[in-house]
């Protein structure tokens, strides 16, 4: 994000002494992207960041997927995945439940109430949606407060934990890659364009650092390992919230989606118009409550069409969906449309919708340019009879 931001006490020039209130050092850490050649933040911390005391196996939930096949559309109720109050003795982190992944982006769901422990993903950033409850997380950088309809972006390797103020429902894409805002929305110099749907006022990063005290102190690293994805849990000499100050354009921050103005048009307007941010090998988009089309002989619905390069998930997280009356589908739901199966509508859609200006709707849509499978949660999720709704039977 190449929105610069100062927090807390950083010296008047970099890679130079910044001292304590007693006279000794500060330790400068670089955290960068790219091998120093993209966006990049400084972090001054009161204790050496480097120091560890112990270094043992963490136990990551189940990541195993499995492919889509026989290949079909599928509907997942991922509120079905945490019933009653199994959310008071979940976290945001190890309460997640693995839906749908590849080798770019994995989509977990988790309904939580307890604070997480101190965490980093090392993999790659995440782009964590708040369908309801509010809280804050606690990073390196700072604090963050979140509410319903935020995206909490974290970039990779930032130490955090999250800690709700009551049942958070939050839906996490966690990539391989940095998540940005789609690069057509940019200057050739980083700044968000006149026509991007949002702009750097709409981006809440924190306001002042985070000082916590602290001995052999906790991390849970997600990182990368010979075989795929594997866990450390890390113990630190002293707490790593000691950054005194920071400056730069790396940096966790919220956007919330009722900050993004819809673009609309004459006619029914495509996906990408809905872009909000973009990872390697896919991108996030996000449904609005919106003004639908005006042209006399409109249909405001979406036209049927091939998702030829690409898997789409859709995650109803508000609103009344037009498009998938019928078809069972209602908050917290996910609809996966594979690539190699054309979809659209489901009946009578394609029709009530002449006439209509309005659709309050809100859902968060995920494309992948590489076929997603099915972790544990969502198998444990679907509603078996969703292929049929389009022709109202199914196999006989």
């Amino acid at each position: 994000m190449a929105y610069y931001r100062q927090v807390g006490a950083v010296p008047p020039k970099r890679h130079t002494q910044h001292r304590t209130p007693e006279g000794g050092l500060y330790y400068e850490e670089l955290m960068g992207e790219e091998g120093f050649s993209s966006d990049s933040s400084l972090l001054y911390h009161r204790n050496i960041p480097s120091a560890l005391v112990d270094s043992s196996v963490w136990q990551l939930p189940d990541l195993t997927t499995e492919a889509n096949h026989p290949l079909k559309p599928r509907h997942l109720k991922l509120h079905e995945l945490f019933p009653g109050e199994e959310w008071k003795s979940r976290d945001v982190v190890t309460g997640r439940r693995l839906v749908l992944g590849n080798g770019d982006v994995r989509i977990s769901y988790v309904a939580a109430g307890e604070a997480s422990p101190l965490y980093r993903n090392s993999i790659g950033d995440e782009c964590v949606y708040i369908e309801s409850g509010q809280g804050v997380v606690e990073t390196v950088f700072g604090v963050l407060s979140f509410r319903q309809g935020d995206y909490v972006i974290l970039p990779r390797a930032t130490t955090h934990r999250w800690v709700p103020d009551g049942m958070v429902r939050a839906y996490a894409i966690e990539a391989n890659s940095h998540i940005t805002p789609p690069k057509r929305y940019l200057s050739k110099y980083g700044q968000l364009l006149e026509h991007a749907p949002y702009c750097e006022r709409d981006l809440h990063g924190p306001a002042e650092p985070l000082l916590a005290d602290g001995t052999d102190v906790e991390v849970l690293v997600k990182h990368r390992g010979s075989s795929g994805i594997v866990g450390t849990r890390f113990v630190y000499p002293q707490h790593p919230f000691d950054v005194v100050g920071w400056d730069g354009c790396l940096y966790p921050y919220t956007f919330n989606v009722a900050d993004f103005e819809p673009i609309t048009g004459r006619v029914h307007q495509p996906p990408p118009v809905h872009q909000v941010f973009e990872g390697a090998n896919f991108v996030i988009c996000n449904f609005v409550p919106r003004k639908v089309d005006y042209h006399p002989l409109s249909i405001p619905v979406p036209y049927y069409h091939s998702n030829v390069d690409s898997d789409e998930v859709m995650f109803y997280c508000g609103g009344d969906y037009e498009a998938r009356k019928g078809s069972g589908i209602g908050q917290g739901s996910i609809s996966l449309h594979p690539g190699g199966h054309s979809h659209g509508p489901q009946p009578g859609a394609y029709e009530r919708s002449i006439g209509v200006e309005f659709f309050d709707e809100l859902a968060v849509m995920v494309d992948t340019f590489r076929p997603l499978e099915l972790g544990e949660g969502g198998r444990a999720a679907e509603d078996p009879g969703y292929a049929w709704t389009w022709a109202g039977r199914g196999p006989q």
